[in-house]
């Protein structure tokens, strides 16, 4: 049976659509939603029939029939006690999506959405590699706080896609090998994958700097800035993400900007795009350390990992110790449609949300 997938990627300022016929992209859009669009919905989830309607009407012109529709893929909300792979969204997720999501983001609004067209045309809808996945090994989420346990948070759907895409081109399965993958964007996480499972990771706020965050660095650093009264809670949180890393080293997070500084003779540029290599260099070292087989390969993806220059420099860092192979870009509606075709031929199985249990279930397809 061939598929037609409708795959919906909603973020705060757009609503990202595509077609996919299998691995083929037909058409795709990318409809922005201005602030003055969005401000009579008082809440994220009022947006809903707004953004589906915009669905519908770009479906239309493009003369897209709904009917030749096989499943619908929505990006995976920020959903608690789940794990990597694919969803069904039926009602219980629908109420976690609704009423319990970690915290409120557009992405929460994917499943939504894909119910709306799936429905009423009896076909399946999907949920695939939500940021909040978690499969950390027991042992990884020990802190020296008795009061905090870690769990996982990066950028799992362009790094399992990246991760499938790589043991594709070796003719293996990605169940079949351990990989550290840094995703390079405007925040850097680093994610240890060992046989089809991310057994720890380091999101983008533990690890290196990055464009706009600041990183980790010593605690008592932080501690010391929180309670100097010159900061409020927010401008804190605004120096970890957002206004941190080469925003506030640089004032610009535009790496091809630093990079013309750096061509142009600019000694501190160079000294903090070192930093920045040394940096993503150390944070897959301590991946490095999560694993007690043999790692086959590093990967840089993401979209920073295009500079031949940054990622030049973290190959120098790293080549003597591990190979480095590297696949710029992010493509997550790729990402989502691949994903869901594997459920879909019964390559990988699908996942039920069970929140009573706190747990979720699954079968093969």
């Amino acid at each position: 049976m061939k598929h037609r997938l409708l795959i919906i990627n909603p973020g705060s300022t757009s609503t990202k659509v595509a077609i996919y016929d299998e691995e083929q992209q037909i058409v795709s859009k990318n409809i922005a939603h201005t602030s003055q669009e969005l401000a009579p919905y008082p809440t994220l989830y009022d947006q809903l029939d707004y953004r589906v309607a915009l669905v519908r009407g770009w479906l239309a012109t493009e003369g897209i029939s709904l009917s030749t529709l096989t499943a619908v893929v929505g990006r995976g909300g920020i959903i608690p006690n789940i794990v990597a792979g694919g969803y069904v969204v039926d009602d219980q997720l629908v109420d976690c999506l609704r009423n319990y999501p970690v915290f409120d983001h557009a992405s929460n609004l994917g499943g939504l959405m894909a119910q709306e067209f799936a429905k009423p045309l009896h076909i399946p809808a999907y949920i695939y590699d939500a940021v909040t996945s978690d499969e950390l090994l027991p042992e990884a989420r020990v802190t020296g706080f008795r009061e905090v346990r870690r769990s996982s948070f990066c950028h799992v759907l362009n790094a399992r896609a990246t991760a499938h895409k790589y043991a594709q081109t070796l003719g293996r399965n990605y169940e079949d090998l351990n990989l550290v993958i840094a995703h390079l964007g405007g925040g850097i996480s680093i994610s240890a994958h060992s046989h089809g499972r991310i057994i720890d990771s380091v999101s983008d706020d533990a690890g290196p700097f990055s464009p706009d965050r600041s990183g980790s660095l010593n605690m008592l650093y932080v501690v010391d800035l929180c309670y100097s009264g010159k900061y409020t809670k927010q401008e804190m949180l605004k120096k970890l993400r957002g206004e941190g890393g080469m925003s506030a080293l640089l004032g610009t997070h535009d790496c091809q900007e630093i990079e013309r500084r750096i061509q142009a003779g600019d000694e501190y540029a160079a000294l903090v795009y070192q930093a920045q290599a040394l940096q993503i260099a150390k944070g897959v070292g301590i991946m490095l350390g999560c694993f007690t087989e043999l790692i086959d390969a590093v990967i840089l993806t993401g979209g920073l990992a295009n500079s031949k220059l940054l990622t030049g420099k973290v190959i120098d860092y790293l080549h003597n110790l591990v190979k480095v192979v590297v696949i710029p870009g992010e493509n997550e509606m790729e990402a989502l449609a691949k994903g869901v075709l594997r459920i879909l031929r019964g390559e990988e199985p699908v996942h039920h949300f069970s929140p009573a249990c706190s747990i979720h279930t699954s079968n093969q397809t």
